[in-house]
């Protein structure tokens, strides 16, 4: 949605009514991921996508239909090996397709928003208007389902789907519910700007990332050296941690191989409850390391957490190769992944 939104927003001055196609659950090898949407208008114009082609024309009669009857309602597509091919997938699929005669304003709004929103919408058959529910990334929800065992498991889901980046369907009991994520930019804060850090900044972006750089060492941390980074610090990671408000959604980096950058900064990142935190060295550093933060007071559940040695076994060892290990593995940590090769 939010690569649609100054389409939304042309259409609306322009005074256009237009409805949306959004998928809600993918089942085999799907073109497009949960959350993909397709825009309809009622001039006949059409914007972004729910399949890669093969079924936008009946969604968006299927769209022209629910804004002449005023009703939302779910669809199931199926995507056959021929179309799937015609898409570059070796296989076929299917969809499921909540089509709407509108686009709700929760979703417009979460979609603007600078900060983590979810929107819940309850899936029930041929409705006039399906209700949504609003989840904050602090945890805040507007509306309510009437059941508070069910709005804490929707608040709970929302916060997951804002962690992974992923819309999904979800069923609680007997009803069924479309959770709509819309995260902030993933950030990863690296600690110590080392020769490793330059490459892991590149990558981050290439993968989406913002790179947040810090070190307390100010001939270490210079434009120069990191033209790239979004930000910059000279100072200590865990006194700089409320300024860059560090968090739940961050991934951190520990590089300086330095105890009194590194440890600091270990406690911060696991004590704010990062999604993602390693540190650089050898099992031998690791093992002294966790024995100090052990007798620091640093529980045992928190360090199950910390990732050490960094980084996915690739069996790089140059520094860009360094790089891609360690973002392989903050990844495959998001999406919840094994990190297993696909031929297992």
């Amino acid at each position: 949605m939010k690569e649609l939104l100054d389409t939304i927003e042309a259409w609306q001055r322009a005074g256009v009514r237009f409805g949306r196609a959004v998928v809600i659950r993918t089942f085999g090898s799907s073109p497009r991921p949960e959350g993909a949407v397709l825009l309809y208008a009622s001039d006949g114009r059409l914007a972004g996508s729910v399949s890669g082609g093969c079924v936008e024309g009946v969604a968006a009669e299927e769209i022209e239909r629910a804004m002449m009857s005023g009703r939302s309602r779910v669809v199931r597509y199926g995507i056959t090996d021929e179309q799937a091919w015609g898409v570059g997938l070796a296989c076929g699929g299917s969809i499921d397709v909540l089509i709407e005669p509108d686009v709700p304003p929760e979703v417009v709004d979460a979609a603007r928003s600078s900060r983590g929103v979810a929107v819940v919408t309850e899936l029930r058959a041929d409705e006039p208007h399906l209700p949504c529910l609003v989840v904050h990334d602090d945890g805040r929800l507007e509306g309510t389902t009437a059941n508070a065992a069910t709005d804490d498991a929707i608040v709970a889901a929302a916060h997951e789907a804002l962690l992974r980046g992923n819309s999904r369907a979800i069923e609680l009991g007997t009803r069924r519910f479309f959770v709509e994520a819309y995260p902030v930019r993933p950030r990863l804060v690296i600690v110590g700007a080392v020769e490793i850090a330059r490459s892991l900044v590149r990558l981050a972006h290439e993968l989406g990332f913002e790179a947040i750089v810090i070190d307390g060492r100010p001939t270490f941390a210079t434009a120069e050296r990191f033209p790239a980074a979004d930000q910059l610090i000279v100072g200590w990671p865990d006194e700089v941690a409320d300024a860059i408000r560090l968090g739940p959604y961050d991934a951190v980096a520990v590089l300086a191989h330095d105890p009194k950058f590194d440890e600091p900064a270990i406690v911060e990142a696991l004590r704010r409850g990062c999604r993602y935190v390693g540190a650089i060295g050898s099992r031998k550093t690791q093992a002294e390391r966790r024995e100090r933060l052990r007798a620091a007071g640093v529980p045992d559940e928190d360090l199950a957490r910390l990732h050490g040695p960094i980084g996915l076994d690739i069996g790089g060892r140059s520094p860009a190769e360094t790089a891609l290990a360690i973002m392989a593995e903050v990844i495959a940590e998001r999406y919840g992944a094994s990190a297993a090769p696909l031929t297992r």
